[in-house]
């Protein structure tokens, strides 16, 4: 496994932190998820993004939406139709995370290889 060689220790503290950072916003069992189910259907409904992650309850999902979109991460469109239908898409700054979704996938892909073989 390649080493990877940090610089002095007070900007191995500031890495540290911003991945501290990073974390308070992604933090938990679905954020990711959820903004992966946005981020490559670019638009999802409340029941798609229901069907996508597996294992979330309508609670937490409504919870885990509003937290995003207080983070600016995802907005929430409501549509003039009847009934009302709300849809969910990644903001600017929400997209920004499309690279770390991907890597995240890649990983996972190969990740899956290591330890199952497929």
């Amino acid at each position: 496994m390649k080493e990877i060689k940090c610089s002095d220790n007070d900007g191995k503290r500031k890495q540290i932190m911003a991945v501290h950072d990073a974390m308070d916003v992604l933090n938990g069992k679905w954020k990711i998820s959820i903004i992966s189910s946005v981020c490559y259907h670019n638009k999802r409904r409340f029941s798609d993004i229901l069907n996508d992650v597996k294992g979330i309850s309508n609670k937490m999902l409504s919870k885990e939406l509003k937290e995003l979109e207080m983070n600016q991460l995802i907005t929430r469109i409501v549509l003039d139709t009847q009934p009302v239908t709300v849809q969910y898409q990644l903001t600017e700054y929400g997209l920004t995370l499309k690279k770390i979704i991907d890597t995240l996938a890649d990983w996972g892909t190969e990740h899956r290889k290591v330890i199952v073989g497929k």
